[in-house]
């Protein structure tokens, strides 16, 4: 199966910045793995992506995982990261979508497709869905994503955007 599956860190930030929308438009065959969905649902219960998961529509997109490969398990990722990475690895054709840098690492190391929150809105301002993602990745930063300056250039210089 196809499709992005993600972890909660993407989530909970597009949550943060009314940005959940995105996620059914760009991958309607999106996937959750529960471990994820108990990550999230540890946070405030009004939070955005909290509420978010709770929607009927979203309950579908929920998905169990198979069991970690001893070699994903070796790298000592989180719950939710672990539960990502095994299920595309399972499927091997998704993408997944995760911003943990331990992560990333395990995905280019074994070449599993990525994309983290950033990438997201650049392919959410390629297929039309936004006008600019510069106040976006303000609303990131203030939302507590940590990103680099160097990323944020990049990000801007592929979007065609300036700072």
């Amino acid at each position: 199966m196809t499709g992005w599956i993600f972890n909660a860190s993407p989530v909970i930030l597009l949550g943060k910045i009314q940005q959940l929308h995105l996620i059914e438009a760009l991958s309607p065959a999106f996937r959750i793995p529960r471990a994820v969905v108990e990550e999230i649902g540890a946070g405030c219960y009004g939070d955005p992506a909290v509420k978010w998961l709770r929607n009927p529509s979203i309950a579908g997109h929920i998905v169990d995982t198979p069991t970690a490969p001893p070699f994903l398990v070796q790298w000592d990722l989180g719950a939710g990261e672990t539960a990502v990475l095994s299920l595309a690895l399972a499927e091997n054709a998704s993408v997944v979508v995760l911003d943990d840098l331990a992560a990333r690492k395990f995905a280019q190391t074994f070449q599993v497709p990525l994309l983290g929150t950033l990438g997201l809105l650049l392919r959410a301002k390629n297929a039309g869905f936004l006008g600019k993602i510069a106040p976006l990745i303000h609303d990131l930063e203030s939302a507590g994503a940590n990103l680099s300056q160097a990323v944020i250039a990049h990000a801007l210089a592929l979007a065609n955007e300036s700072p």
